[in-house]
């Protein structure tokens, strides 16, 4: 019975999400909030309405501001080079923006758009498998989703739940989903994954020996691999696992060297940022021995669209079904 349960939950990973669902909810309150707020309030203090509005549109903003904070100063004793005020600033700002866009629109409204690919052409590349991280669906990658249509690279998608589960239970979610992505073009796809997706495909790949054969590369962007300093205050099943050094990373690293001496650190290309607000100390984002690439003045989601992380991550992906001499001609 467990077994036909999971099976059916990996089947259907990227055609329910009840992440969706809450984030509608949370929008529609904001909503209704606001609009309750604006009626009791116009007639008798414009400021505190104005002020009520502000603190309903804007007080991500403030939460954002903490975070940055925050890593500016624990990043101070990283090993990463220091961030300028400016680039602090340019960070939280592109946050500001993003945040709602994928939060309050994109994954909770949008997250059925651009529905996975079904068939691919005989001459198409190798497919890319997309994991989300942590609160997010597979809405989060509708900019992704776009680029690799235009290209014509097939893509396959999940959404990880339960979404405030231990990181292990994703790994038959992507198990399912690497397979599928196989069965598209009969090549080894490539994994994108951002943030606590970098960790749920590490775990699946500890937990099937053969997976390092089945994929072609593992890109991951703003992972904390080695953990978060923010993950200390969080009681959640996965926001735990994501703690500095703790007992579960701890036991990932073990497992990962049970099955290879350098822990298939070949596979990855890991992007990382000197400004993320939610990955810290910046350098916890990288893998020993992977191909860890830098980006300057980079916030936490919005180091996912940045157009270094995708232009150079999509021809990276469009070079995967290229023999070893092509790759090296272009």
């Amino acid at each position: 019975m467990e077994t036909a349960q999971r099976h059916r939950r990996t089947c259907h990973s990227n055609r329910t999400s009840s992440l969706a669902r809450l984030q509608q909810v949370l929008v529609a309150g904001a909503v209704a909030l606001a609009t309750a707020w604006f009626w009791w309030h116009w007639p008798r203090s414009l400021m505190a309405m104005f002020a009520g509005l502000a603190a309903l549109t804007l007080g991500h903003a403030v939460i954002l501001g903490i975070e940055t904070v925050a890593a500016a100063v624990i990043n101070r004793a990283d090993q990463a080079p220091r961030a300028r005020s400016v680039e602090w600033l340019g960070a939280w700002w592109q946050e500001v923006k993003v945040a709602p866009l994928v939060f309050a629109w994109r994954q909770p409204f949008r997250w059925r758009r651009l529905p996975d690919a079904s068939v691919a052409s005989p001459a198409s590349f190798p497919a890319v498998v997309l994991v989300h991280g942590f609160f997010c669906n597979r809405g989060f990658w509708l900019p992704w989703m776009e680029r690799l249509q235009a290209l014509g690279v097939p893509y396959v998608s999940v959404n990880l739940e339960p979404i405030f589960g231990s990181i292990d239970d994703y790994a038959p979610i992507i198990d399912e989903a690497v397979a599928r992505a196989t069965a598209l073009t009969g090549q080894a796809p490539t994994l994108v994954c951002h943030s606590m997706g970098g960790l749920a495909a590490r775990a699946w790949l500890a937990d099937e020996p053969g997976a390092a054969l089945r994929v072609n590369k593992i890109i991951t962007i703003g992972t904390p691999h080695r953990g978060t300093w923010l993950a200390r205050f969080s009681h959640l099943a996965n926001g735990r696992q994501m703690r500095h050094d703790c007992d579960w990373q701890q036991g990932l690293v073990a497992r990962e060297l049970a099955l290879h001496p350098q822990r298939n650190a070949n596979l990855f290309v890991c992007w990382y940022s000197n400004t993320d607000n939610i990955v810290f100390p910046a350098s916890t984002a990288t893998l020993p021995g992977a191909d860890n690439r830098l980006v300057v003045g980079a916030a936490h989601v919005a180091l996912a669209f940045h157009p270094r992380v995708m232009t150079e991550s999509l021809a990276m992906v469009a070079s995967a079904g290229k023999s070893p001499s092509e790759r090296t001609a272009s």
